[in-house]
């Protein structure tokens, strides 16, 4: 038998000589153990996500990708490996983090663990070459089908939420601009837009981290206007662009397939080119004069009702609507608004937000979903 060094051991009174692991040999074991916790912990990782994908989502194809890429580093879990474990003797087991103790939200939780799965799908293929020829190519092509899964989940989440939202905040730059959005999202809000074209850079983006933390928070949809790199650089759920702004294409290949995109339109060429484009939604107005568009002349109700019929992706009334002409809005055909005083202004965000989206659930669209 080998053992750790060098030592003797009497058979039937016969002194032999035993030689310790050779260097190759406990190299070996090293790699084996290595490879033990990563598979453990890629599978671990994946069936977290799962199970939002089989009981969150109820979607067949996310949950069996999921399963099917367990199945896979399963087939790779052989005995051997599984012997080389040494739970009590692995430093790693009493290391911890702070950030690894909470989480603050739905999509910090699924992040994670596709970071956790991610990594070690690259432990694996680096460290399965000194296993199995065949191991770090088979691991390398896995870790890619990680990468679109999470786009293609995150991409879907997203856009499921923004079927399901009917009501639209944009900003405006306020003292208690902190309070006011965690008010209207106590009512029910689950779309944000920041919204500030003066402010300094250095303020902005603080302010940009702290509003998207802060929906994320109660699971709802933070978008930065214009500013893509801004969008970014705090992880938003994507982008609105006016008219005057970059291409939806270009902005599309900075912030990846998974992220929303929204245009302002004003009349109906805008609209229909914006929908060639790729936009994932639009904003129809202004349907009313508005501050917000000093000068612009307001495009009515009759482009609300354009939208109603010839609108196939969400689409938002905006420019000017609050609790007193609502209802017209909806009986043109709306079923989304998004509003800026309305909510900024309002004594009662909470109570305002609730107003509105009792309103707006009077008429429920057909949606569509498109997976990008």
């Amino acid at each position: 038998m080998r053992g750790a060094g060098c030592y003797d051991e009497s058979t039937n009174g016969v002194v032999v000589m035993v030689e310790p692991y050779s260097q190759k040999e406990r190299t070996q074991q090293v790699v084996c153990r290595i490879l033990d916790a990563n598979l453990d912990r890629a599978r671990e990782g994946l069936r977290i996500i799962e199970e939002w994908c089989r009981f969150g989502l109820n979607n067949a194809q996310f949950a069996n990708e999921c399963k099917h890429l367990r199945q896979e580093i399963a087939s790779w879990h052989t005995v051997e490996l599984r012997v080389a474990r040494d739970t009590p003797g692995d430093m790693g087991t009493e290391l911890s983090h702070p950030q690894e103790e909470t989480r603050s939200s739905l999509k910090s939780l699924l992040q994670a663990n596709f970071c956790r799965v991610e990594e070690a799908m690259r432990v694996l293929e680096e460290y399965g070459k000194l296993y199995s020829p065949s191991m770090g190519k088979a691991f390398k092509q896995m870790r890619y089908r990680i990468y679109t899964l999470e786009s293609n989940l995150m991409g879907y989440q997203r856009h499921q939420m923004l079927q399901r939202s009917h009501l639209y905040l944009v900003t405006s730059p306020d003292d208690k601009l902190l309070e006011t959005v965690e008010a209207a999202l106590k009512g029910g809000l689950t779309l944000v837009q920041y919204r500030d074209k003066n402010t300094d850079d250095n303020l902005r983006l603080e302010l940009a981290q702290k509003l998207c933390q802060l929906c994320h928070n109660y699971g709802a949809i933070f978008i930065i206007n214009d500013r893509v790199d801004l969008a970014l650089a705090v992880d938003a759920d994507g982008v609105h662009l006016g008219q005057q702004d970059m291409p939806i294409a270009t902005a599309r290949q900075l912030l990846g397939i998974h992220r929303l995109i929204g245009r302002s339109t004003t009349n109906s060429d805008e609209l229909q080119r914006a929908i060639a484009e790729g936009a994932d939604y639009v904003g129809v107005g202004p349907v009313y004069e508005t501050p917000t568009k000093a000068g612009k002349a307001p495009a009515g109700l009759e482009y609300v009702r354009y939208a109603a019929k010839n609108c196939p992706i969400p689409w938002f009334a905006i420019g000017g609507v609050d609790p007193t002409n609502v209802n017209d809005v909806v009986d043109a055909g709306a079923s989304r608004v998004a509003v800026v005083r309305s909510l900024m202004q309002a004594e009662q965000p909470t109570l305002v937000a609730q107003y509105f989206l009792s309103q707006l659930n009077r008429v429920q669209p057909e949606t569509t979903f498109f997976l990008r």
